[in-house]
């Protein structure tokens, strides 16, 4: 990672750290948790008020996300569900309402601060089927093949190394899963120096990707059935869209196919044999 790329996750992790940190103290005084000043464009009230009134106030205060992805990935019964940048656990907390105790939602974070305010708020919401992980979403911390389903809320924009999400991401669904993600994407008539113009990285708009910027890199990384819906301005030609794609089916079996064709030609071949 370069050096650039460092000084951006420690300022997207410095800015992060102190959202979680307000909401909690806030939380210790008379009047609850402080939510993070954020424009209508980006927060909790972009969740639909009966499931904001569902979860823990503090969960609710930490949103800084620019959708509600789990309102458009059709979770089901028993899934298993994956929020890469999980901040105060409010996706991984509706997730995990939607798949039931027999699935189990996952979230995934690198700042400490947020991780413990996301495990206090899954305390209070008394959820259990949910796991908090850290790390980062260029590495995600969990096996192949293991995840139905991946989310995100504003989060994959932040990242330096978007390439790095896209085939990690793919990595751990199953053949057959699917994404739903909440992001900030460019038109493609817009060069990044005038994304920059718009807002900071931390804000969610310097390093956001254009419409065909982001299918490529999904498509590049193996993802198929590719659909960005812009669903509000946040921005100047720069729009709070929905991701949806899928991990083909047939990925793996392919894979493991040509394996088999390999490991047989190398067999014909006398490759491998001993003396």
């Amino acid at each position: 990672m370069s050096e650039q790329s460092t000084d951006l996750r420690e300022t997207v992790r410095r800015r992060y750290a102190a959202a979680a940190v307000q909401v909690t103290e806030g939380g210790t005084a008379c009047c609850g948790p402080q939510a993070v000043e954020v424009d209508e464009n980006f927060g909790s009230t972009l969740y639909a008020a009966d499931e904001r009134d569902t979860l823990p106030a503090e969960a609710v205060a930490a949103s800084l996300g620019c959708g509600n992805p789990t309102a458009v990935a059709e979770l089901r019964d028993g899934e298993r569900v994956l929020d890469l940048g999980s901040g105060g656990g409010i996706d991984v907390l509706l997730s995990a309402r939607r798949v039931g105790l027999t699935g189990k939602a996952y979230g995934l974070d690198m700042t400490d601060e947020m991780l413990q305010l996301a495990l206090a708020n899954a305390e209070k919401a008394g959820a259990t089927n949910v796991e908090f992980l850290k790390g980062t979403i260029e590495a995600i911390p969990l096996p192949s093949n293991s995840i139905d389903v991946v989310i995100s809320n504003c989060v994959i924009n932040l990242s330096t190394d978007k390439p790095a999400v896209f085939a990690e991401t793919f990595r751990v669904l199953k053949p057959g899963g699917r994404i739903g993600v909440s992001d900030v994407v460019a038109d493609d008539t817009l060069p990044p120096e005038q994304r920059a113009e718009r807002g900071d990285y931390v804000g969610c708009i310097a390093g956001a990707l254009s419409f065909a910027e982001y299918r490529q890199g999904l498509e590049a990384a193996g993802f198929t059935d590719v659909e960005i819906t812009p669903t509000h301005s946040v921005a100047d030609a720069m729009h709070s869209a929905i991701v949806r794609a899928t991990k083909p089916r047939i990925a793996d079996a392919s894979l493991s196919m040509m394996g088999s064709t390999q490991t047989e030609a190398e067999a014909s071949s006398g490759c491998g044999c001993q003396n």
